[in-house]
């Protein structure tokens, strides 16, 4: 996720990081000459058949309304991840505070606590492909990640950790019948935002979507030059090169905001949201706190 302060009106023009222009660059090259190559072909060769601006102008219209709606819709999938993972954040906090209150503070505490940023760290893995066995072995110790690791949901596998300990401490009188339930309640909310999750990294957008969105922003780029012979004459490249930047550029943002997980510039922070639950853990285990994940040039991972 990008992270900076509003950039002045020149930096606009000059920051690259975040920006999609790297990568529709060849495209907004590929039309720019296009244009040109049909201006001088019609000034020098051969007059070129010509498109009413106002046709174009409805075609771009068009595209422009398709590119919102799939934009606002990419929108949500990104905004419905983060707005997932702030209530994992929540959850933790919450699960450290009931802990204390109804089995207070020792081994149960800290293995359940620990086992729940397994969880989390294993579930980051899960939809972005991270190695975390470092970092899980921290926490849970070598053979107990070894262990969660060898399964096939591993996220899972850590939950079910936690969910025999509390029937543990019940069965031991550790903690009363209202503890267990609530515990267990709070316990419930990690494996539906998982689903959660799991459903935004394997249900795109539906790809006739896409395939739509690109076969119409590249045949509106194709054809835009033809339109412009007249009304643009010489600024024709530059004009083409705009509408190219224009339109690909909205394009790429949807690819991008679409999935959420995946690791580039826009993507939801995931490991910096691991370490806001590692630091709320260690404050209620009494542990050293981990310093807070900082931008690398404005890029929060």
């Amino acid at each position: 996720m990008i992270v900076r302060d509003t950039p002045s009106r020149w930096e606009t023009f000059l920051i690259l990081n975040g920006s999609v222009v790297p990568r529709i660059l060849p495209d907004i090259a590929a039309t720019a000459l296009w244009a040109l190559l049909l201006l001088l072909l019609d000034r020098y060769v051969i007059a070129m058949p010509q498109i009413s601006i106002g046709a174009m102008g409805v075609f771009g219209l068009s595209l422009s309304l398709f590119l919102s709606f799939r934009n606002n819709a990419a929108y949500e999938r990104w905004w419905e991840a983060r707005k997932i993972w702030g209530r994992m954040v929540s959850d933790v906090r919450s699960l450290a505070q009931e802990l204390r209150i109804f089995a207070g503070h020792g081994p149960d505490e800290d293995f359940i606590l620990t086992r729940i940023l397994a969880f989390h760290h294993l579930h980051r893995a899960q939809l972005r492909g991270d190695e975390v066995r470092e970092t899980v072995e921290h926490w849970v110790g070598p053979e107990a990640a070894e262990a969660l690791m060898q399964t096939e949901n591993s996220p899972n596998a850590a939950l079910r950790d936690i969910a025999a300990r509390l029937r543990e401490m019940a069965e031991d009188g550790r903690i009363d019948g209202f503890g267990q339930r609530a515990l267990a309640e709070r316990l419930a909310a990690f494996p539906a935002a998982q689903a959660g999750n799991e459903r935004l990294l394997t249900t795109p957008l539906p790809f006739v979507y896409s395939l739509l969105v690109w076969r119409t922003t590249y045949l509106y780029c194709l054809l835009l030059p033809f339109a412009l012979l007249e009304s643009a004459g010489w600024f024709e490249p530059l004009v083409a090169a705009v509408a190219a930047y224009v339109f690909f550029g909205l394009a790429r943002v949807t690819h991008e905001l679409e999935h959420p997980f995946r690791k580039q510039a826009n993507s939801v922070p995931l490991s910096a949201l691991c370490r806001v639950m590692e630091i709320s853990v260690c404050n209620a285990l009494g542990r050293e706190v981990p310093p807070r994940l900082e931008p690398v040039n404005h890029v929060l991972d």
